[in-house]
């Protein structure tokens, strides 16, 4: 954009640089996207971007280890029924004969075989007949509230994902409805400048059409800005890098 050039001892108000056609933006430096495309076709699909983000969630993460815990406390409580069940085994040699008097000398029956012995000693209590199913069922309930509240936040971690979809594509779309006014008053602009300079035009005049254009620039700015910041979000909540992100 050249200067403008003072008439009538007045100095021409500054005009700012518009964005070239096909003007786009540099996500983390490296990864170029354009706003006059579509966004939604520069990204992966929507379903699986919330696969990529329930799987990076920590709190999922948290709630699936949580899961796995109620799952051993439902086996520890159904094992727990054992507990007043004891074995034993022993091993024993010599000579172990019971004597019985008899009229024909010691009583050979009597005699205890020497080796191994074996045996399971059990003691049931009132707790394990009317207790204990009580308490495994208890168990069996907060494994399955956690899945349940894993599940509530999956669906969380989906709901804020589309909301954040869908403002990129509005942003967007506000965004190609300021670039085009942009350029509309750019425009305007530069003919006001070369009606200045024919003398056609009076400096009040100029100074409200380069008024309007700064409005409009920084308007578009805004709107950038807020596209930007739902990029940096989206890429946080997917916990992959704008790289990854894109369609192939």
């Amino acid at each position: 954009m050249t200067a403008l050039s003072p008439v009538a001892g007045q100095s021409a108000p500054p005009v700012a640089a518009a964005p070239p056609a096909g003007a786009g933006i540099v996500i983390n430096d490296t990864l170029y996207f354009d706003f006059r495309k579509d966004i939604s076709a520069q990204l992966l699909p929507l379903k699986e971007l919330s696969d990529m983000a329930v799987a990076a969630s920590p709190l999922v993460k948290y709630e699936h280890q949580v899961t796995i815990s109620q799952g051993e406390a439902v086996r520890l409580a159904k094992s727990q029924k054992f507990t007043n069940a004891s074995g034993f085994v022993n091993y024993s040699t010599g000579n172990q004969a019971i004597l019985s008097t008899t009229p024909t000398g010691n009583d050979a029956i009597g005699q205890i075989a020497n080796g191994y012995r074996a045996g399971v000693t059990l003691q049931l209590s009132l707790f394990e007949l009317f207790g204990r199913k009580h308490e495994v069922r208890m168990a069996q309930s907060n494994q399955q509230a956690a899945v349940y509240r894993r599940e509530a936040i999956e669906q969380q971690i989906r709901r804020e994902l589309i909301n954040l979809y869908q403002d990129l594509l509005t942003a967007q779309r506000i965004l190609l409805v300021k670039m085009l006014d942009e350029e509309n008053s750019l425009t305007a602009l530069r003919i006001a400048e070369i009606e200045m300079q024919q003398r056609k035009l009076d400096p009040n005049t100029l100074a409200n059409v380069s008024n309007r254009y700064s409005i409009v620039k920084s308007s578009t700015e805004e709107v950038k800005g807020q596209l930007l910041k739902s990029f940096y979000q989206l890429e946080a909540l997917v916990g992959a890098p704008m790289q990854q992100l894109r369609r192939k």
